[in-house]
């Protein structure tokens, strides 16, 4: 009985070898065709990615000068220049900086070391996940409502800044959320068994822990903002102002609301094409600066901690 049952095994171990061998070259096919899908479409997206690049800067050559940056705004479009749009961009993330970071780490220190597992917790935490999918033209509309009319601040620095601070605070948040969850529990118990309070495990290990994670979040959160057009369009920021901002109760425009007017009057006069490209490259530049100087902060505390 023993030898039968044992031949019995080998038989069917021998019918199931071509159905495996079958099915293991089925995967691998599979998981080649996936690798060469995943890598035409890398490839795709630079390619267009080129495309754009190439297109815009060729079409700011010639238009992208120190006088294009130094000058005012005007209607003709060979003396308009972009000095005053900086500025005002400048001036917005001078609020949307602070505020988001302050409003945005405090929330996620409270959820995460405070709140403790409870029910009021789980509705902020879905609350929070829920505003990160909300249209940016929604924030625009609660922007317009309470800080514009409510507030009376108009269209001023202040009142763009609070609105796009609301936009991405729940990035920062979830960011946040995600840097402090991922500290290792040993810390902690290691500081809470040497005396520390609450406080100030928070403040002198977990803040420092988390802290290249805080600041990677935020990298996205400020990208995200000043980028944003529909916000400050709802917003009625205007367009032509040919005061420079002096303060943040000031009216002001910032480089995406130009760059979307500027595209929209090339239909009447083809050369704000140029004008338009030469302020996406300052806004490009803007950008990879905002971004390296928070990279080379987080890789510092990275290596620190």
């Amino acid at each position: 009985m023993a030898n039968g049952s044992g031949s019995g095994k080998y038989e069917k171990l021998a019918i199931e070898a071509p159905s495996f061998q079958k099915r293991t070259k089925r995967r691998i096919l599979l998981d080649k065709v996936a690798g060469k899908l995943f890598s035409l479409s890398i490839f795709f997206a630079l390619a267009v990615l080129c495309i754009l690049l190439y297109q815009i800067v060729s079409k700011s050559i010639g238009w992208l000068d120190f006088k294009f940056l130094t000058g005012n705004l005007s209607m003709d479009p060979y003396k308009a220049g972009i000095r005053g749009v900086i500025i005002g961009s400048v001036l917005l993330m001078v609020v949307v900086i602070p505020v988001t970071l302050l409003l945005g780490v405090s929330t996620a220190i409270y959820l995460e070391e405070y709140a403790g597992k409870s029910r009021l917790r789980s509705i902020i935490n879905t609350n929070i996940s829920n505003l990160a999918s909300v249209p940016s033209v929604i924030f625009g509309l609660l922007g317009l409502t309470v800080f514009g009319r409510l507030f009376n601040l108009g269209s001023s620095i202040l009142a763009g800044g609070l609105t796009l601070s609301l936009l991405v605070l729940p990035i920062v948040v979830v960011a946040s959320q995600e840097a402090i969850r991922a500290v290792p529990g040993f810390l902690r118990d290691a500081s809470y068994a040497i005396g520390a309070t609450k406080w100030t495990t928070v403040k002198k290990v977990v803040l420092p822990a988390s802290l290249p994670g805080i600041l990677t979040g935020s990298i996205l959160a400020m990208s995200r903002a000043i980028g944003e057009t529909a916000p400050l369009v709802v917003l009625g920021i205007p367009t032509l102002i040919l005061r420079i901002p002096n303060g943040l109760l000031d009216d002001f425009t910032a480089l995406p609301i130009q760059i979307y007017y500027w595209t929209l009057d090339t239909v009447l006069t083809a050369e704000y094409a140029n004008l338009a490209a030469a302020t996406i490259v300052v806004l490009l530049v803007l950008l990879f600066l905002m971004n390296s100087a928070a990279i080379i902060i987080r890789n510092k505390f990275q290596k620190r901690y």
